[in-house]
């Protein structure tokens, strides 16, 4: 039941068809491809709306299934497409696109606090990430003015991949403590900001992204928080 990703290679992609290969049984939909990013990575599962003959389903969030498959998961227990329908899948692209933007911003945020990461989550308004930082930052405001001027600069966001060897013979690109990149079926994406001598970020990461830094908009930092003897929760909330 492998569902081919195509939020991988076009995270801008809103609509796209596809057809139903199975149904699980906790109710979801498993398709053959899907723009609908599936929960991980601290980053949630999309929601929107598929459409076939005769009917139409909201979906409340995507998951991933045993053998690599994708599926949706409706937001109401109505009637699904049958196996094999062919199905119209369409994002909830405005909460998409604030996930992409907030997801982009954490990665900049681990470029201004230069620290180990032990958690994070995405949100559709917020974002945080959890650091091994024993003590608190002295000055949040130059944070915050350092992280909105990556932003500002406008950085292209792209993304290659290495082999599995390669991420183990480079420990250093792995920034999470907690959480290892998805490994084991040969080969790791890696997010990059910025190209050439202006890159400042290559980490492994499987979520999506904003083409460019500057579609982020302004960001700002709230209030960080003690989590445990040397972590602390670190906030930032789009501003519009």
């Amino acid at each position: 039941m492998t569902t081919e990703p195509l939020f991988r290679a076009d995270p801008y992609l809103r609509e796209a068809p596809a057809t139903v290969i199975a149904h699980t049984p906790e109710g979801g939909i498993v398709i053959d491809r899907s723009i609908f990013y599936a929960t991980g990575g601290g980053q949630p599962g999309d929601s929107g709306l598929v459409l076939w003959e005769g009917g139409r389903l909201a979906i409340a969030t995507a998951v991933k299934v045993e053998g690599g498959g994708i599926a949706l998961v409706p937001a109401e227990a109505l009637a699904m497409p049958p196996v094999g329908a062919a199905i119209t899948q369409r994002l909830d692209w405005d909460r998409r696109h604030r996930h992409m933007r907030v997801h982009t911003a954490l990665h900049l945020l681990s470029v201004v606090i230069p620290l180990p990461v032990t958690g994070g989550q995405i949100g559709a308004e917020r974002g945080r990430l959890d650091f091994d930082m024993p003590e608190p930052p002295a000055d949040i405001a130059a944070l915050d003015r350092a992280l909105n001027a990556l932003i500002d600069r406008d950085l292209a966001v792209t993304d290659s991949w290495i082999t599995d060897e390669e991420l183990l013979a480079n420990p250093g690109l792995v920034k999470t403590m907690s959480v290892m990149p998805p490994m084991g079926q040969g080969r790791v994406r890696l997010v990059r900001i910025g190209e050439g001598a202006s890159q400042i970020d290559l980490q492994p990461c499987g979520g999506t992204h904003v083409a460019r830094t500057g579609e982020i908009g302004r960001v700002e930092i709230g209030k960080i928080e003690k989590k445990g003897r040397q972590n602390r929760r670190v906030t930032l909330t789009l501003a519009d």
